[in-house]
């Protein structure tokens, strides 16, 4: 038997307001401004130029307000404006490179070298296949069989060999190998050829697996070196990029190879305070011509002009809601990295990561009265200037935990601890994770194996064998 009932329920729908704030936070700086002009382009009403009604007297009033265009009602004109410059001229900014894409670099590589159209394909495919580390790890048969699948081509597992060969040729060294032997070995036969160079190319061409195994006597016997040339050897190859692609990023892919930072930290004499520089955002308002057409037309009986006007009030609707939501950009980042500086304000000081807190998102959602999704926005891409460096505001956040005093400390702070002791290990007996443990309790930082060996990973810190020397 079915029954039937009213149910009641209470659901949550974003204006639209709303959602082109939400929008417009998650932009860094340069995103903006292309934002920006496209809106321009697309809405008539908005308008970047010079202010007709700035002549005026200051008594005058400067803009339309667009409430008035409904019900005559009287509101301020900073409602249908926003100025996003600062007081001082629109300054030249600083630009800060992000990595090349590593695939653009080496396809630009590839154009530069004279061959057919169908070498250039099957290179070109190649570069496609390769892993973010700058690897080959798919063998040339599987090559050849995707070549003939995926780009119709039907070609021989030589003529791949062959355009291998030729991408391994280029920047950065190492690029293009298929494993660890194979990528340090081509970094050796690119480098000047010294008795150093040619005892490393042998070392890891003819033993490698005493190497990696740190069977050094076994690696002197069978070479006939001596330890100081295998010193001289070993320094050549831990000088050595093990991951080549590494050197290049592909995370702003398809982006602009440039970030601007969004905040730049001042310190006068330990107050610190920072600015948001407003760089090529130009000021917005509401297009007077426009707003008067629709009130001309408030009396007309002429259908075609109503009809017109529609389209523009909702256009100077849309207006409206950009300027405000550019507005309460403006502010949510504004209080969320001043809430930032007073949180860590003794890092700011002089960057030292000791005197970096534990911090979450939830620490400055609740100082500054934001959903913990609002503050997850605004820290994504967006950038600040010190006169330490240049850092992603998801830098500052982290975990912490107590140390032996009842202190809470970041994790930033055990990982700088923990470093430090690896530095001043003894590398003919490097510390074990459990010794590790010991002498991260004599710094005053209780930490469990498992932890020092997660944290070691972060680090990019091998295993104790791995770091031992002669």
């Amino acid at each position: 038997m079915q029954k039937q009932g009213l149910e009641l329920k209470q659901t949550q729908r974003l204006s639209p307001l709303q959602i082109q704030t939400i929008k417009l936070i998650e932009l860094p700086v340069q995103e903006l401004e292309q934002k920006i002009r496209s809106e321009l382009e697309e809405n008539p009403v908005l308008d970047d130029g010079p202010d007709p009604e700035k002549q005026q007297d200051d008594d005058q009033p400067k803009d339309i307000s667009i409430d008035e265009i409904k019900d005559d009602g009287e509101i301020p004109a900073y409602k249908t404006r926003i100025n996003n410059w600062g007081k001082d001229p629109r300054p030249e900014y600083n630009t800060f490179s992000v990595r090349e894409s590593f695939t653009e670099s080496l396809m630009d590589q590839l154009g530069y070298r004279n061959l057919s159209e169908r070498d250039y394909q099957i290179g070109a495919f190649i570069i496609g296949s390769l892993d973010s580390d700058g690897y080959l790890r798919r063998d040339i048969e599987s090559l050849v069989d995707d070549l003939a699948f995926r780009a119709g081509m039907e070609v021989s597992e030589q003529e791949v060999e062959a355009m291998l060969k030729v991408v391994q040729e280029f920047d950065p060294a190492g690029v293009g190998a298929r494993d660890l032997r194979e990528c340090l070995l081509i970094q050796l036969k690119a480098r000047t050829q010294t008795e150093d160079v040619k005892d490393a190319y042998r070392i890891l061409n003819e033993q490698f697996q005493e190497f990696t195994n740190r069977h050094f006597n076994k690696v002197m016997s069978r070479l006939g070196l001596d330890e100081a040339r295998l010193k001289a050897a070993i320094s050549c190859i831990t000088r050595l990029n093990p991951a080549p692609g590494g050197q290049l990023d592909d995370s702003y892919a398809d982006q602009a190879q440039q970030i601007v930072p969004d905040f730049v930290l001042e310190d006068q004499d330990g107050n610190l305070s920072f600015t948001m520089p407003r760089f090529n955002i130009p000021e917005l308002r509401v297009n007077r011509k426009y707003a008067d057409m629709v009130t001309e037309a408030k009396g007309s009986g002429d259908r075609a002009q109503k009809e017109a006007a529609t389209f523009i009030r909702q256009k100077i609707d849309s207006a409206k809601w950009f300027i405000e939501a550019l507005k309460q950009r403006q502010n949510t980042l504004q209080r969320t990295m001043q809430a930032i500086l007073d949180f860590q304000h003794d890092y700011f000081l002089d960057g030292d990561d000791a005197k970096l807190k534990p911090m979450v998102l939830k620490d400055i959602a609740e100082k500054t009265g934001f959903d913990i999704s609002t503050i997850s926005r605004v820290v994504n891409s967006k950038y600040i200037e010190t006169h330490f460096g240049i850092f992603p505001l998801k830098y500052f956040f982290s975990e912490g935990m107590e140390n032996s005093e009842g202190d809470e400390v970041s994790t930033r702070e055990l990982k700088k601890a923990l470093k430090d002791c690896v530095d001043a290990e003894n590398k003919k007996k490097p510390l074990t994770d459990e010794q590790l443990v010991s002498e991260m309790e004599k710094r005053g930082y209780k930490v469990a194996r498992r932890t020092i060996a997660k944290y070691r990973g972060q680090l990019g810190i091998p295993l104790a064998r791995w770091r031992k020397e002669l």
